[in-house]
Formats: structure tokens, sequence, C-alpha cells
């Protein structure tokens, strides 16, 4: 136990790689089996609890996931004029352990594939971006590792509050 009377957790760090000049790769441990965290990022209701890093005061509008091979999501980030909407297809939905989707926002987007490594109570979850043509931008390691860790953050909040209430 913690001091604050709270079951310490894992010291779960976000880790970014540049694995290639057009591959970003993100790795976190979380402290739940792989169906949950699966679940978190392919049901809509739970998704949307902490896609959005709170610190930059977005959040997220809509919301719409049709995790399946060949459906589709697209999230809106804000409301009105400043708002931006992200959108793309699912190419591999493989329960719980594989999700991979295009991002077809812009002409230039990555594939992105997220895969979950059961490890008994514990989830290795590794996030990749695989560009095209075109490599990352330049600045994407250092705000993928600040932006993705408060997510990822938020993500194990949300799980803990699911075990607690299980």
């Amino acid at each position: 136990m913690g001091q604050s009377g709270q079951p310490e957790r894992a010291n779960n760090l976000t880790t970014v790689t540049r694995k290639s000049d057009r591959e970003i790769v993100v790795t976190r441990t979380f402290d739940s089996p792989a169906r949950a965290v699966f679940d978190a990022w392919s049901r809509p209701e739970l998704f949307r609890l902490w896609w959005a890093p709170k610190s930059m005061g977005a959040t997220l509008s809509a919301c719409e996931i049709d995790a399946r091979t060949g459906g589709g999501y697209r999230m809106t980030f804000g409301d009105g004029s400043d708002s931006m909407t992200f959108f793309g297809r699912y190419l591999d939905v493989t329960p719980p352990s594989r999700l991979v989707w295009t991002n077809e926002e812009s002409a230039d987007g990555p594939v992105t594939t997220v895969t979950f490594e059961d490890q008994g109570e514990n989830t290795l979850l590794i996030f990749s971006e695989r560009y095209g043509a075109a490599e990352p931008p330049a600045d994407a390691d250092a705000g993928m590792q600040a932006m993705m860790s408060e997510q990822f953050d938020q993500l194990d909040e949300l799980l803990a509050s699911r075990r607690r209430a299980a």
C-alpha cells in the first residue's frame, strides 16, 4: 500500500523509440489483462474516457469506433471552428491481441498497429506508427512522449477504476 492507502501501481513508463526513418514505436506495460486493455481501445464508451490528454484542455466531442476488420473510426476533438477530426479504417482487428488502422485525415498519414501482449495480469502494449513515403515529423518523438505518456496514465487510471468496480 502506498502512503495514500491506495495499492501501489508499478512504475509503468511510456517509452518512445524511432525504430527506423519511417517508424516510431511506443511501449507501455499496464496492470490489467490484455482483454481489458483491448476493450479500452476498441469500445468507444471507454476510449473517450482516456484518449484526450487533459492537460491540453481538448475534449473528445465525437467518438465512433467500429472495431472490426473493414470497420472504421472517426474522432473529433473540440467543437466548432477549432475542431479537428481524425478518421480511418481498421485493416486488422484480432481481439484481444491486435488492432491495425489507417490514418486518413492527411495524404501521408501513417498506418498504426497496436499489439496487446498478455503477461498474466499485465499487458505489454506496443503502439507503432509506420509512415509511407514521408518520414514522421522531426519533433514527433518528443510530442509522442509527452502526449502518449499522459494518455497512457489516464488509461491506467481508467483500468484501475474498472478493476476496483469489478
